[in-house]
């Protein structure tokens, strides 16, 4: 009688170990699927604020230069649609001299675009200024109310006198980047 409940407690107990070890193994499975895959995300590496000791290279997501429209063209674009969304590259006119948030590129017609960066998420050095860069994301045809104008014009550094001297919204393109590949100067 003894050895009939020993042998069922043997095959429960083997049974145990078998459910043990299928369980690890499915726990394993569970677990590496939730690890990162070999993909790594297109953000890159330079999160500064302020001036740079190396201003090339590439700022917020991964820009190649691939389909990049020139400036001409994205003013063609925006005026027809009221947006466009692609790459376009062109010279840093003026930087934000606080932080480096936000930047001017020329336009043919002389006018500039303001380029501001997606969910204010990283930002290019304060002495980029006259780099080549690329960027990509979103042009749109806007209005800049007063203050924001005035704010933009404390950034730069201009006075109060011309500060007080903004009166009047302007109709303007502007750019929200989200991603920027300053190239070096020729």
């Amino acid at each position: 009688m003894v050895k009939p409940v020993f042998y069922i407690l043997l095959k429960y107990i083997r049974t145990m170990k078998k459910n043990a070890t299928i369980f690890i193994l499915a726990l394993v499975v569970a677990i590496s699927s939730c690890q990162k895959t070999g993909v790594v995300a297109k953000k890159t590496t330079y999160e500064l604020v302020g001036e740079a000791k190396v201003v090339p290279g590439n700022y917020g997501d991964v820009v190649k230069e691939t389909a990049v429209v020139t400036t001409a063209t994205l003013v063609q674009k925006v005026e027809a649609s009221g947006t466009f969304t692609g790459k376009v590259s062109g010279k840093i006119k003026e930087v934000c001299t606080n932080k480096g948030c936000w930047f001017a590129m020329e336009l043919p017609n002389g006018s500039s675009m303001r380029v501001t960066f997606k969910d204010y998420g990283f930002f290019i050095p304060t002495n980029s200024q006259g780099f080549p860069i690329t960027i990509e994301g979103v042009a749109t045809l806007s209005e800049t109310d007063v203050e924001t104008l005035r704010h933009y014009a404390e950034d730069q550094g201009k006075s109060k006198e011309e500060v007080a001297a903004i009166t009047s919204p302007k109709k303007e393109i502007t750019f929200e980047a989200s991603g920027a590949l300053i190239k070096a100067k020729s």
